[in-house]
C-alpha cells in the first residue's frame, strides 16, 4: 500500500506545494492537511513546510503551534508514533511546540539568506534520514531570515552526546547557528527539524541537486521497515 504523507498548509505557508511534489517524487501519496482541521486523515507521516505561518507575527511558529491540527499532531509525534518533518518555518513550529528543543532566532547577519548550502549528515538513524550515509555531504537550498539555531550549553551538550544533531552546515556558518547545527531530532528519532529546504533539491531541472530527495525516500524506508521485520 502506498504511504500517505500529510503536508500541512497554514496561512502564509509558501512551500507546501513543493513539499507535496517531493513526497510524490519519492513514491508516496501527498495528502493536503488544513491548519484549522484537527483531523490528520489517517496519514502515515506529516511534513510541516516552510513559509511564514500566520505572517510570523509574535515569533516564527508561535501562533501555528496553537492551530487546531496541532492538537492531534503534537501528542502523536511526542509518543513516537507519528513521523514529522519540519522544514524552515516547520522547524520553528516544532520548537515552539516543544517537540524539539531550542529556538530559531534572527540570522547573525540580520539579513535574509538565500543560497545553495552544503550539509553534512550527522545522524542517519532517524525516520527522515536513514537513506543517507553518516558523514555524507549533500547540496540543498537555504532561505531564511530567522534560521539561527540556539539553545543553552546543557541542551547542546545533550544533543551532541545523544547523537541528535541531524545535520551541520559545511563551508561556513550562514546564520550563526550554535555549533553549525542545521537540524536536530527528538529522542525517538521520529521528529526532525531542518532549517534548509530539501524539497527544493529533488529535481535536476529546478534544484541545485537531487540530494534532498533522500529525506522523502527515507520516510518510505522507515514506514516499510516494520513489515519487513
Amino acid at each position: 500500500m502506498t504511504a500517505r504523507v500529510g503536508v500541512v498548509t497554514f496561512p502564509g505557508s509558501l512551500d507546501d506545494k513543493d513539499a507535496a511534489r517531493a513526497v510524490s517524487l519519492a513514491g508516496a501519496e501527498p495528502v493536503a492537511l488544513w491548519h484549522a482541521d484537527p483531523d490528520l486523515k489517517g496519514v502515515d507521516a506529516v511534513v510541516l513546510p516552510g513559509g511564514f505561518s500566520y505572517g510570523d507575527y509574535l515569533r516564527c511558529g508561535a501562533i501555528a503551534r496553537f492551530a487546531p491540527l496541532m492538537s492531534e499532531l503534537v501528542p502523536a509525534a511526542r509518543s513516537g508514533a507519528l513521523p514529522v518533518l519540519g522544514i524552515c518555518n516547520g522547524f520553528q513550529i516544532l520548537c515552539e511546540s516543544h517537540l524539539l528543543p531550542g529556538a530559531l532566532t534572527r540570522n547573525s547577519s540580520l539579513r535574509f539568506v538565500n543560497r545553495d548550502q552544503v550539509l553534512r549528515m550527522e545522524n542517519t538513524r532517524t525516520a527522515w534520514t536513514n537513506g543517507y550515509d553518516e558523514g555524507q555531504e549533500i547540496l540543498v537550498v537555504l532561505k531564511s531570515g530567522e534560521g539561527s539555531y540556539v539553545a543553552d550549553e546543557e541542551t547542546l551538550d545533550q544533543l551532541e552526546s545523544e547523537g541528535r544533531v541531524v545535520a551541520r552546515y559545511v563551508g561556513g556558518n550562514p546564520n550563526g547557528s550554535r555549533r553549525d547545527i542545521a537540524g536536530v531530532t527528538n529522542a525517538h528519532g521520529n521528529v526532525v527539524g531542518l532549517m534548509p529546504h530539501p524539497e527544493h533539491a529533488v529535481e535536476a531541472l529546478t534544484g541545485p541537486s537531487t540530494e534532498g530527495l533522500g529525506f522523502f525516500t527515507s520516510i518510505l524506508g522507515h514506514l516499510a521497515a516494520p513489515a519487513q521485520a
